[in-house]
């Protein structure tokens, strides 16, 4: 029988970099993916990791939220393979951020509020060195050092330093087993051949997204409380552009907002992509698909002056980004762990905030205490016959039903 110090369900930036820390300290890990790996949140995320550019715009730079600061510092050396984990083999789509404004007083000031309080603060750019594409947008143009990844190759380089630890298991089979205390012991899980494997496990760490609810349900059906969820969720409706785009990664800014945020890719036939999110992706929640595409042409034409439309295809996808439930219903500041025993459910709530949350796991472990078993790696073989998932395409890839504008926009439609 199997046995392990942890188990992990869910095989997103949560669930990889917690593997990994919990790893180097000693623990042997286990995590299992009921689907693909980064599905849901993390491969539809844009890839930045910014350091409390929204909590400043808003002004929520309160004590906790300024640990998201450090976290540029801490990717940029695992993405040069300076510090684990080694994520060197992480495609980096662009090594800084755009940020600019409109001509709107209140996007002064949000450009103005951006540059406090900041670790990485915006560096003005003499205009020889701004990118065409906003050579017409209003008052100085900042340049932040704050690196945006491709999410796809960052789960990949992740899972792949632990291909013999990753499972992929069959939701409906799964049983969580207790000992007489009511303590997790272990988990119960069907391999290809439907014969059901145990897996005995020190603690359980649940970092499945929208996904845990359902699972803290069944390793713990105390901890639901009538009326009340340990979850909530923001749901987002990003739009998609292809086409004769620049490479481009950037915000622009309106009082306490985003009102667009744009990161770009290249899809497998070689097209610019770029995602759109920000307002945009939050006022988009209540639109249909074409509504949104055309509301997000209109915010792209008022924010970048200039910005040809006409021949690009379009598409949209929506994401819920779930967090632990705050009682007032707004965005946490910080990653979010729930504890019950040796059963953890945690919620990263920013893909930055990785580093963070794997920490504070580890820390929690030690102190249950769940010491690291000393090494022996047996139990992988006992495993092997277990297939492996795979890691989920970014949404552009999958999206289907790409649509053109009939009409193409311009500056006084948008206004």
């Amino acid at each position: 029988m199997p046995n392990v110090d942890l188990i992990i369900f869910g095989g997103g930036i949560a669930g990889l970099w917690t593997m990994h820390e919990a790893s180097r300290r000693g623990y042997r890990c286990l995590l299992l993916e009921a689907s693909a790996l980064g599905s849901g949140q993390t491969v539809a995320s844009q890839g930045i990791i910014h350091g409390g550019l929204k909590y400043t715009l808003q002004g929520m730079m309160t004590g906790s939220a300024r640990r998201i600061r450090e976290m540029p510092s801490i990717w940029r050396q695992s993405l040069a393979g300076e510090k684990l984990p080694d994520l060197s083999q992480t495609e980096i789509r662009s090594n800084n951020c755009y940020l600019w404004r409109t001509e709107s007083l209140s996007s002064r000031l949000g450009m103005f509020g951006a540059k406090m309080g900041l670790q990485v603060v915006p560096k003005d750019l003499a205009p020889e060195d701004v990118p065409e594409l906003l050579s017409d947008c209003p008052g100085s143009i900042g340049q932040m050092d704050e690196q945006v990844i491709s999410p796809y190759s960052l789960v990949r380089n992740l899972a792949d330093a632990f291909p013999e630890q990753i499972i992929k298991y069959d939701p409906e089979s799964l049983k969580f087993v207790h000992d007489q205390n009511g303590k997790l012991s272990a988990v119960q899980i069907l391999d290809p051949q439907r014969t059901s494997v145990t897996i005995q496990t020190a603690a359980v760490l649940l970092t499945a997204g929208s996904g845990n609810e359902s699972l803290l349900q069944q390793a713990s059906p105390a901890t639901e409380v009538p009326g009340k969820s340990v979850m909530q969720k923001r749901p987002l409706h990003m739009a998609l552009v292809r086409g004769t785009l620049p490479p481009f990664n950037g915000h622009c800014v309106d009082g306490a907002k985003t009102i667009v945020t744009i990161t770009s890719d290249i899809d497998c036939q070689g097209r610019t992509v770029w995602q759109i999110g920000g307002q945009v992706a939050e006022t988009g929640v209540s639109m249909n698909r074409r509504a949104l595409i055309e509301h997000a042409a209109r915010e792209l034409v008022a924010s970048v002056p200039g910005i040809e439309l006409n021949g690009l295809e379009w598409n949209s996808y929506t994401v819920d980004r779930a967090e632990g439930a705050t009682k007032s219903g707004h965005r946490p500041e910080t990653p979010q762990i729930l504890q019950e025993g040796n059963l953890f459910t945690a919620w990263p709530t920013k893909l930055a905030l990785a580093p963070q949350l794997a920490e504070e796991i580890c820390e929690r472990l030690s102190a249950i205490p769940v010491a690291p078993t000393p090494l022996d790696d047996s139990w992988k073989s006992e495993l092997a016959r277990f297939l492996r998932p795979q890691v989920a395409l970014p949404p552009w890839e999958t999206a289907v039903d790409w649509v053109r504008l009939d009409e193409p926009f311009s500056q006084r439609e948008a206004a």
